[in-house]
């Protein structure tokens, strides 16, 4: 599919970018998105063009309508598209919830939740239905022309570079590649070279490391340590960064590799020094949205500070259900959301606090994040609050003795190691000095080349091995 993608642009920019090749183009890559979708998800495929065929005539009813009518259809489009992502992510936690307020009101033991209960979730559903409401809104709010064009909107919404794990893409970001599209050859090498760094930080990384943290958190509660329960917790930390910063890496090097340029997803997260800075970094595509379409007409941070609180631990709830339909995702965002809060209470005094004690503010937020984490990781309560203790269970730090030692082999120990290294400054000030010149560009691309061709080969004989290969996010 990528060559006949490839040979298909050539076309396109013989033609100047634009006409008839260009919509062939588009039309290949809609065929290409659909199969790659139903490689992994043909049962539930119909959601994916039910949420598409909304949000596209969403576009043109809410663009044909003024005044109170304009609110009111976009108000039923918006409705529509989300109850489709509603039902599939959130029927079963509501089921979970009412039987357990019934159970607080009579108190017996908590029944099972019926079977209907139970309703498969659509592959990258969030991700999508994100996509559909972001344009069906800036269509409202005048920032995009609706497209009329069912073709380059199904295409749109469907590429499979960032179908089913992001970044979210706005239509107004990628709107005048539809119109024209011309590829060019640093383009197109820029976008193996980043599309081959994203595959390493998955497979290299990101696999083995999970190998470390799954034997960790796999430990029983008896068996805990501090060391353990620490040791588990940076293997997921790195493990989660890197599979989902990977697949965000691979899918704007497969979108230059075709001409389109995506926003940018992360920015270093765990150098942040607040953990308002490391929304900043971190899956930024997403913190843009909440700001940009619940935060801000929440009121934002315009009518005082116990307001501005309230918001952001609103909104942060709301992002952590976005990660999955579970109570602990429900306090992840608590958790954050409390923590940004906090900040904006304390900054009049961090604001002063000299230089030299700076370092103190990456410490805190690595702490609160890997707290955060935990709950991200377990699957209950329960067991989040286990490992809490454990972790600040400070005797036990020295009991090393439990840690699963056979989990630790070496390649997942260089990979544990790498992970450490990539996330400090350290390889941005190598690369500064060894390689860039100061507008950027690459002095040696021919060592660059080299280290993409090394990697990908390691790459191909990991994922032939048949190796532990999850994918964090697609279950999102």
């Amino acid at each position: 599919m990528l060559a006949v993608g490839l040979a298909l642009q050539i076309w396109v920019n013989r033609t100047g970018g634009t006409g008839i090749a260009l919509a062939v183009a588009n039309a290949w890559l809609l065929l290409a998105s659909l199969i790659f979708y139903a490689w992994g998800e043909w049962r539930l495929g119909w959601v994916l063009l039910l949420s598409g065929a909304l949000s596209f005539i969403g576009g043109l009813a809410v663009a044909r309508t003024a005044g109170r009518a304009r609110f009111i259809t976009l108000s039923a489009f918006v409705g529509a598209n989300f109850s489709l992502l509603a039902w599939f992510k959130y029927s079963g936690l509501a089921v979970d919830f009412f039987h357990r307020l019934d159970h607080l009101v009579v108190p017996s033991p908590i029944p099972d939740a019926p079977p209907w209960a139970g309703v498969a979730l659509p592959l990258g559903v969030s991700f999508f239905t994100f996509h559909g409401l972001s344009y069906v809104v800036d269509v409202y709010r005048r920032k995009v022309e609706p497209t009329r064009s069912a073709l380059d909107f199904a295409c749109y919404f469907a590429l499979f570079p960032q179908l089913v794990a992001g970044p979210i893409v706005r239509f107004s970001e990628v709107a005048k590649f539809y119109s024209r599209r011309l590829l060019t050859l640093d383009d197109f090498t820029d976008g193996v070279r980043r599309f081959v760094a994203g595959l390493a930080k998955k497979v290299l990384i990101a696999n083995q490391v999970s190998i470390l943290s799954d034997a960790c958190f796999a430990l029983p509660a008896a068996d805990q340590t501090a060391a353990a329960a620490w040791l588990g917790t940076f293997a997921y930390a790195l493990q989660i960064y890197f599979d989902f910063s990977g697949y965000s890496d691979m899918a704007v090097g497969l979108g230059k590799m075709f001409g389109f340029t995506f926003p940018e997803n992360f920015d270093r997260p765990y150098e942040a020094s607040s953990v308002r800075d490391f929304w900043r970094r971190w899956h930024m595509t997403l913190s843009r949205f909440f700001r940009d379409y619940l935060y801000i007409p929440m009121g934002g941070n315009r009518h005082g500070p116990g307001r501005t609180s309230v918001n952001l631990i609103a909104v942060f709830a709301l992002c952590g259900l976005w990660h999955g339909a579970s109570w602990n995702f429900l306090f992840w965002g608590l958790f954050h959301g409390f923590f940004l809060s906090a900040e904006r209470v304390v900054e009049p005094v961090t604001a002063r606090v000299p230089l030299w004690l700076r370092p103190l503010g990456h410490l805190y937020t690595l702490g609160v994040v890997l707290f955060a984490w935990v709950l991200f990781r377990c699957d209950t309560w329960a067991q989040a609050l286990t490992v809490w203790r454990t972790m600040l269970d400070i005797g036990s730090l020295g009991r090393v003795d439990v840690i699963p030692w056979q989990a630790l082999a070496p390649d997942v120990l260089l990979a544990f190691t790498a992970g450490i290294f990539l996330c400090t400054p350290l390889p941005r000030i190598l690369r500064t000095q060894l390689f860039q010149t100061r507008t950027g560009s690459l002095t040696w691309p021919p060592v660059t080349a080299l280290t993409s061709v090394v990697l990908l080969a390691l790459c191909l004989i990991a994922v032939g091995s048949g190796s532990h290969n999850p994918f964090i996010y697609f279950r999102f």
